[in-house]
């Protein structure tokens, strides 16, 4: 089953395809996709593969943010086993930056 890719979907078009941000948040999204177009970035399908290959789940969230001037992917998996990882991985890179595990609540 293809894993479902949960943020924000002005971004993800953004950065998969190329499309024009949402007015909302249009210059984030402009930044980040001028910063996979020159290279600065890697694109998002080749950091989710890589996740997915070390990291098997579903991944739920991805967000690219600046943080102290280094483009960094941040992405929520759901495990397997219930448990939530969430993965700073560095944009340009693509190595894993630091992770945290949290076993999911039952009811």
């Amino acid at each position: 089953m293809k894993p479902h890719h949960y943020f924000p979907v002005a971004l993800a078009l953004s950065l998969a395809i190329g499309a024009a941000p949402s007015t909302q948040a249009g210059d984030d999204h402009e930044r980040a996709r001028q910063a996979v177009a020159a290279g600065e970035v890697l694109p998002l399908s080749s950091v989710l593969a890589e996740v997915e290959r070390q990291y098997p789940g579903q991944v739920m969230e991805v967000e690219l943010e600046r943080d102290d001037g280094i483009w960094v992917y941040e992405i929520k998996v759901l495990r397997p086993s219930g448990a939530l990882l969430k993965l700073k991985v560095d944009g340009r890179s693509g190595s894993v930056l630091g992770s945290k595990s949290k076993k999911q609540g039952g009811h």
